[in-house]
């Protein structure tokens, strides 16, 4: 039955990406392990390719570690949004399980994680055209790619979670509680995968620095840190 179910839940995709609320809220109503086996393997999948994509800029290692990193940066930043949504979303208006809230968080991943993995190829293709890292356009290329990166990722974001909007609302009955409880999810992201973003750089790797899976220092500091100090950084050269 196992295997039958599996094949079931990939059938299942394009009604995920559509974002059709009542069966979504039937898969989460009704736990099914095989099905967030699927999920997981299709988030790993996804965001495995657009990693290894992304790093091939630098090196064939590099392109390896980044698709090690990202699905993992990925899933912890579940696990963690869908703790902290269990006990936010019943104080907005919207009481759920914690089995459903991390379903409802794994969807969005899901999502997510097909989008930016449909855009590896045309990561792949844009890396082959870019000039190499030891090029003379060394600097230009590095943004170049990093901003193609944050496009994707952006687009992608957006996209699953107008999916997830909708499917809150579904399960409010209220669309002013779907707003609250989103917002509430999205700081909850934003917080908790800023910090694991810094704690698992780099992703792409500055081209002065080696090519390392992680660095010495990744847990010296934090994300909020760096940003006040870029900051403070930027004001006292103006003046």
């Amino acid at each position: 039955m196992e295997p039958r179910s599996a094949t079931l839940s990939l059938s299942e995709m394009p009604v995920l990406l559509r974002g059709e609320a009542a069966p979504i809220h039937r898969w989460i109503d009704q736990w099914s392990n095989s099905r967030a086996l699927c999920l997981v393997l299709m988030t790993i999948i996804g965001t495995a390719l657009f990693g290894a994509a992304v790093g091939s800029w630098r090196d064939a290692l590099q392109a390896g570690y980044t698709a090690l990193k990202f699905p993992l940066l990925i899933l912890l930043t579940t696990l963690g949004t869908a703790l902290l949504n269990g006990m936010l979303a019943p104080l907005l208006g919207l009481n759920i399980r914690f089995s459903q809230s991390l379903l409802a968080v794994l969807l969005s991943f899901t999502i997510f994680a097909m989008i930016v993995g449909s855009f590896s190829p045309l990561m792949f293709f844009l890396i082959w055209n870019t000039p190499p890292m030891q090029s003379a356009q060394t600097a230009t290329a590095y943004r170049s790619v990093l901003l193609v990166q944050v496009a994707i990722i952006a687009f992608a974001g957006i996209a699953a979670n107008v999916r997830l909007l909708q499917l809150l609302e579904h399960l409010s009955g209220k669309r002013s509680v779907a707003f609250k409880i989103l917002f509430a999810w999205l700081a909850a992201n934003l917080f908790l995968g800023s910090q694991l973003c810094w704690i698992m750089r780099p992703f792409i790797g500055s081209p002065g620095l080696p090519v390392q899976f992680l660095r010495p220092d990744a847990f010296r500091g934090n994300f909020y840190e760096a940003v006040f100090y870029s900051i403070t950084t930027l004001l006292s050269q103006k003046n």
